[in-house]
């Protein structure tokens, strides 16, 4: 079942959603309109949640209520300069490509990192593989199309999240494997991938950039502190209370 299917109530919340809501009942309590036993027992609820559902009733009855809630498309958007997302003015470079085809034949291939693609990539990998990585790559323009031919061979293609892509091909005895459909930032290229597969396959997929999964597991990591000094805090308030009682 597609996100498009569910309604925003079954949608998965974020670690960004989690904390939204928390954070909307630290000032509840700072306010005095929850106890520490209604903060504590609302905050385990806030951060054990996993969709937008379970996080909506847990604010509903303060001034200060959060209604999360998916306000943007999954697909990343042109953000601030650290979001971590890709500045295409950058990007687009314009020029010659660096590499305009590839082949593999009972070996491999692959361009990644830093290359530049022009209008029109042929890829053809028989007995053999290859790998094609746009997440850090240059575009000489802004319509591009890869042609990927797998014969008895495999062709991956790896696209960053904020990229435009179309993809075309079919498989024959093979497969043509399609999880990147979809728009991108704005500004972003579009690519269409295109060709087929007999009796082998080729994939295409979206994936993070590597700086991008070092900067969001740095973020986890942060936060997953967060919430054990605010669990030890929380724990040892409760001590103190019930020694006054």
């Amino acid at each position: 079942m597609s996100s498009a299917e569910l309604s925003p109530a079954e949608l998965r919340a974020s670690d960004a959603d989690r904390e939204k809501v928390a954070d909307a009942l630290r000032e509840a309590l700072a306010e005095g309109r929850l106890d520490m036993e209604e903060f504590g027992e609302r905050l385990d609820v806030a951060y054990r949640a996993r969709t937008y559902g379970e996080l909506a009733p847990l604010t509903r009855d303060l001034p200060s209520a959060v209604v999360p809630g998916p306000k943007v498309s999954m697909v990343k958007r042109a953000g601030g300069e650290d979001s971590g997302e890709i500045d295409w003015d950058e990007r687009v470079v314009g020029g010659e490509p660096s590499s305009s085809g590839a082949f593999a034949l009972w070996s491999g291939f692959n361009r990644k990192g830093g290359w530049t693609i022009g209008r029109l990539f042929t890829s053809f990998a028989m007995w053999g593989g290859g790998e094609i990585d746009l997440r850090e790559a240059r575009f000489a323009e802004r319509d591009v199309v890869i042609r990927c031919f797998a014969l008895m061979g495999g062709i991956q293609v790896t696209v960053p999240p904020e990229l435009n892509v179309t993809v075309k091909g079919f498989g024959i005895m093979g497969g043509f494997a399609d999880d990147a459909t979809g728009p991108g930032t704005p500004g972003s290229p579009r690519v269409v991938v295109t060709g087929f597969a007999l009796m082998g396959g080729v994939a295409v997929e979206r994936k993070l950039r590597k700086q991008e999964r070092a900067r969001l597991k740095a973020e986890r990591r942060e936060l997953q502190a967060r919430r054990r000094e605010e669990r030890h805090a929380l724990h040892e308030r409760r001590r103190e209370e019930r020694r006054r009682d």
